[in-house]
């Protein structure tokens, strides 16, 4: 079923999915991606770059049962991986626990235009959402 024309005005549809196939999504977000570099705990140790969109807008195709979940601290963020290659294509962020963040370098081909990286200093995650202007709400529609 394709969502309303006004909805996704401007937004393209991403595909993607983790290195053995076993997990595939979709995603409508801007063909220009707003990236987040966290430097908490688990984003520092697996290196996670993402951009957050509302859960509305992303679409998991296959691999349900193929996906297993990490969860720490508070266990607001749900670090989904596939049981399988091990690869974190998306998961529930801290900061938007109604939305996703995605792995840009999750996506297939073709429809990324541009990238801006900004960091987030997650070590310090209190104040730095106090601080931060937008991203607490970019799971909103």
């Amino acid at each position: 079923m394709r969502p309303p024309a006004l909805e996704y005005q401007g937004l393209v549809k991403h595909t993607g999915g983790c290195h053995c196939g076993a997990v595939r999504f979709e995603v409508w977000a801007s063909a220009d991606l707003h990236i987040f570099d966290c430097n908490c705990s688990i984003c520092k140790k697996k290196q996670n770059k993402h951009f957050i969109v509302p859960a509305s807008r992303f679409k998991l195709l296959k691999g349900a049962d193929s996906i297993t979940t990490y969860t720490f601290n508070t266990h607001k963020a749900q670090h989904t991986f596939c049981k399988r290659c091990g690869v974190q294509s998306f998961y529930s962020p801290r900061s938007n626990p109604g939305g996703f963040g995605i792995a840009p370098h999750c996506l297939d081909e073709g429809t990324v235009r541009s990238v801006v990286v900004e960091e987030f200093n997650g070590s310090d995650w209190e104040k730095a959402m106090k601080e931060h202007k937008t991203i607490k709400n970019m799971s909103k529609e």
